[in-house]
C-alpha cells in the first residue's frame, strides 16, 4: 500500500514539474527568443529542484536520506542526472525528427519527461530516500 502511495505522490509531484519545465521552455522560447535547447537546460533544473522538494516533503516523508538538506538536494540532482540525460535525448531527439517541435517543446519536454519518470522514482526511492525515518 505504501509502495502505491509514493507512486501516486510520485507522479502528482512529477505533473506539477512537467508544468514548471514545459511552461518555463516554453516561454523561454517563444517570449524570450531562447534556443531551445539552452532553454530546457533551464527549464529542467527548476523542475528538478521543485521535485526534490515535493518528493522530500510529500513522497517520501517517511524515509530518510540521512543527509543535511543541501547535501540531499546535490544528491538529488546527482542520481537525477541519469534521468536528465534520457530525458533530454528523448526531447532533442524528436526536435531533430520533428521540425514543427521548435515551436511546440513543451511536447518534446513532455515525452522526455514521461520516459525518465520511472528511472527517476527508481532512482529516488532506492538511493537516496531508501531509509525509514526513525524516532527520536
Amino acid at each position: 500500500m505504501r509502495l502505491r502511495r509514493e507512486i501516486a505522490l510520485f507522479a502528482v509531484g512529477g505533473v506539477i514539474g512537467l508544468l514548471i519545465d514545459a511552461s518555463v521552455v516554453q516561454m523561454l522560447v517563444s517570449i524570450e527568443g531562447w534556443n531551445p535547447y539552452l532553454a530546457r537546460i533551464v527549464s529542467f533544473l527548476l523542475a528538478a529542484s521543485f521535485t526534490w522538494w515535493w518528493n522530500r516533503r510529500h513522497t517520501f516523508a517517511t524515509r530518510s536520506s540521512g543527509r543535511s538538506a543541501h547535501a540531499e538536494w546535490l544528491h538529488w540532482m546527482g542520481l537525477m542526472s541519469l534521468g536528465a540525460v534520457v530525458n533530454y535525448g528523448v526531447y532533442a531527439v524528436l526536435l531533430l525528427a520533428f521540425a514543427w517541435l521548435h515551436r511546440w517543446p513543451a511536447v518534446a519536454a513532455a515525452a522526455g519527461s514521461a520516459v525518465a519518470a520511472v528511472l527517476n522514482f527508481c532512482m529516488a526511492r532506492g538511493v537516496l530516500f531508501r531509509h525509514a525515518k526513525t524516532s527520536l
